[in-house]
């Protein structure tokens, strides 16, 4: 193997053009950087250097031995630099799958705390079905996926479903749609125009078995499974759509909409599910201590 140390004293004689500035520069004796050069040639089996007159001249291989040098020794420059200025703390990646069923603003509430955290973290979501999501978590491309729902049973997937709490669910309308409609609720929905979550949805079932157990029947005009989609057919005045009361006036807010009506007979449920059973992540903590204050813990 090559000794990098004499490589380093034959590539210093090849840049200042011979020993003796090479051994200004390394404070070594001229004798010392010669025979270390001598050890190198013997090592490699090729001669680096040839005399020629007064002066040390590269040999066709010394001359490629130094253009690898050069790189090496660049490399290392680069290194040197690169390690210098790293931040003092290093930065916790936090990679987390967010299930396609739960709203955005939900998501964000439950995630932000992983960014308070006194070490720098950086956050990767990604969002997919529930089933994808799981399949990254067992490969552990994920450390987290938040859901609306524990691990569902028809899925072999070794994790622990921690429940994060739950809330009740409100109901949304454009002003305009929310006065024709009047201020009976519920049963002012009763063939009113409903918007509704996606089929694969826990808490469309949820719903329309309520709707069923009061003997109202809306008209529904349109299903999603992106419920910021949703969201904006509703502030467009397509129908009445449902969102975690916990958001009510950020919901307002942001799509110019009204409250009404709201039930707690009717809950999103969320989970945090990893691969772990106590939870030892930093960011995971952080979200679920943070999660089970906002939200109404079961």
């Amino acid at each position: 193997m090559i000794n990098y140390k004499h490589l380093h004293y034959f590539w210093m004689v090849a840049k200042e053009g011979g020993v003796a500035r090479a051994s200004e520069r390394l404070h070594l004796t001229p004798q010392t950087i010669s025979g270390q050069i001598t050890l190198l040639e013997e090592s490699l089996g090729k001669t680096l250097l040839k005399r020629v007159g007064r002066n040390l001249e590269l040999t066709e291989t010394g001359r490629l031995v130094q253009s690898y040098a050069d790189e090496i020794y660049s490399l290392g420059g680069e290194l040197e630099e690169m390690v210098r200025n790293l931040p003092d703390k290093r930065l916790l990646v936090f990679n987390v799958g967010v299930a396609d069923v739960v709203p955005k603003s939900i998501a964000y509430r439950l995630l932000a705390p992983a960014l308070m955290l006194p070490e720098p973290v950086r956050i990767v979501c990604r969002e997919g079905d529930i089933n994808s999501l799981l399949a990254d978590l067992a490969v552990h491309k994920v450390d987290l996926v938040i859901a609306d729902s524990p691990i569902p049973p028809d899925i072999n997937v070794r994790g622990f479903s921690h429940p994060l709490g739950d809330c009740g669910i409100s109901f949304f309308a454009t002003s305009k749609l929310a006065k024709k409609l009047g201020k009976k609720f519920p049963h002012n929905m009763n063939g009113a125009p409903l918007l509704l979550p996606g089929e694969m949805t826990i808490a469309r079932r949820r719903l329309l078995h309520w709707f069923d157990g009061l003997h109202i029947h809306p008209r529904i005009v349109g299903e999603f499974d992106d419920s910021a989609l949703m969201k904006a057919f509703g502030r467009a005045g397509t129908g009445v759509f449902v969102a975690p009361t916990q958001i009510a006036e950020e919901v307002e807010k942001q799509y110019d909409v009204v409250t009404i009506g709201q039930t707690e007979e009717i809950r999103d449920h969320f989970y945090a599910i990893s691969v772990e059973r106590k939870i030892s992540h930093p960011a995971v903590a952080s979200i679920t201590e943070t999660a089970r204050e906002w939200l109404a813990a079961d």
